[in-house]
């Protein structure tokens, strides 16, 4: 079964503080961005990646793999004005069939287990969201006020959202809408059931400085 790993990367490191986009930031050694690449070479050395950017920050992925002698085929597609807009340049890019990993390019950190479920249960059912359990307790605003509710209804939602290529191609030809937030809610709109599945807990999204601490510790762990 073919596989495909469709990294967006769109981030400008505004949260962080940096003067250079965050996917570009070094975290042991290395950009963010190779970390996460590797994660799905190391699950599958035949998964094609396609590499979603601002188109003026190609020269600087050039670079950066010059630099880090990185030398795995990585195909580069432009990013658009929205993540939506984004993940649907990248789709260009993906062929028809086969399973596709639509992934946060600063998610280093997910484990070979959590791509192992996806693409099982994509393979199987068409789809897969890896999630994560809420361990704080949570409140719903209500105006001035606020509500408790139940943090067992609820879980946190991660990347790589994971498709059957045919699945996700078709769904991302409808047009955009705000409550878009993610590929589930595309896919869900045009009328799929969204199969969850075991993310891991490591697996944060790299957006405060902070984020950046806990993770070298993590890799070098």
């Amino acid at each position: 079964m073919k596989k495909f790993a469709l990294i967006v990367a769109g981030g400008k490191g505004t949260r962080m503080g940096a003067t250079v986009p965050k996917q570009f930031l070094k975290l042991a050694g290395k950009p963010i961005l190779l970390w996460t690449i590797q994660r799905f070479i190391d699950f599958d050395p035949t998964i094609e990646i396609i590499l979603v950017l601002p188109e003026d920050q190609f020269e600087q992925w050039g670079q950066i793999c010059a630099d880090h002698r990185f030398q795995h085929p990585v195909e580069l597609a432009k990013g658009g004005t929205t993540r939506f807009q984004s993940v649907k340049n990248g789709l260009q890019k993906v062929g028809d069939s086969g399973i596709v990993f639509i992934h946060d390019g600063v998610r280093p950190l997910v484990s070979l287990a959590t791509l192992t479920n996806c693409f099982q249960t994509a393979l199987e059912k068409g789809n897969a969201l890896p999630v994560a359990p809420v361990v704080e307790s949570i409140r719903r605003l209500d105006g001035a006020a606020s509500q408790h509710v139940d943090r067992s209804q609820y879980r946190l939602v991660q990347t790589p959202q994971t498709f059957q290529c045919e699945i996700v191609k078709k769904a991302y030809e409808q047009p955009e809408q705000d409550l878009f937030t993610d590929d589930a809610s595309v896919c869900e709109s045009s009328g799929y059931k969204i199969n969850l599945v075991d993310g891991n807990v490591e697996n944060i999204k790299l957006t405060n400085p902070i984020d950046l601490k806990i993770a070298e510790v993590l890799l070098v762990s």
